[in-house]
């Protein structure tokens, strides 16, 4: 599809939409041509820790693909000559049920909260500023779902596990502040929505 002489003009050519139940095949497609991406269908977070460990790949394939057809919010793809290349996860927060009971990432207030957990872009395609793309379509999104918060969970690049989970400095560069609470160890950057910010 591209290579690394072609990234830097990648963002500009990158569309993203909502997984709507008009778009269920695309998120198909992008599942049969990314097995690491298929074995979790992004259900480590929807599930509770017990539902996920008594699922098998069969069933999280299938759950993905209900939630999309009946119209549940699970997230964006972004498409590179229409094809789909990048996923982010983004919903209400309380639709993931691990995130909830997480001990190291609690609620820290009681605002309603759409939540990004993750993001996956075909390796032909990274570092090209696809997730980048994916988290400006994600946003926008959850704001005209009526999203007043938007909250992500980033790590920092390294050998650590959940850093498919994004960047700091991709959320910075998408305006989110860092609102962490002091003395908690993973990380939590928010983005208000518009009637927040005009107040």
């Amino acid at each position: 599809m591209t290579d690394d002489r072609l990234l830097p003009c990648v963002e500009s050519r990158i569309e993203s939409h909502p997984v709507t139940a008009d778009r269920a095949d695309d998120l198909v497609q992008f599942s049969e041509q990314h097995g690491k991406f298929r074995y979790c269908s992004c259900m480590r977070w929807r599930m509770t820790s017990t539902e996920y460990k008594r699922s098998t790949k069969e069933t999280r394939v299938a759950t993905l693909e209900y939630l999309v057809r009946h119209g549940a919010p699970v997230g964006v793809l972004a498409y590179l000559g229409g094809e789909p290349v990048g996923w982010c996860s983004i919903a209400p927060r309380e639709t993931y049920g691990a995130l909830e009971r997480f001990r190291a990432l609690p609620r820290i207030d009681d605002q309603p909260v759409w939540s990004v957990v993750c993001f996956f872009v075909d390796r032909r395609v990274r570092k090209a500023g696809v997730t980048r793309v994916l988290l400006r379509a994600a946003v926008e999104y959850a704001q005209s779902r009526g999203a007043q918060v938007v909250e992500g969970y980033p790590v920092e690049p390294g050998p650590r596990l959940y850093t498919y989970m994004g960047s700091p400095s991709t959320f910075r560069e998408a305006g989110f502040t860092d609102v962490t609470p002091p003395g908690q160890a993973r990380r939590v950057m928010r983005l208000p929505g518009p009637e927040e910010t005009t107040r």
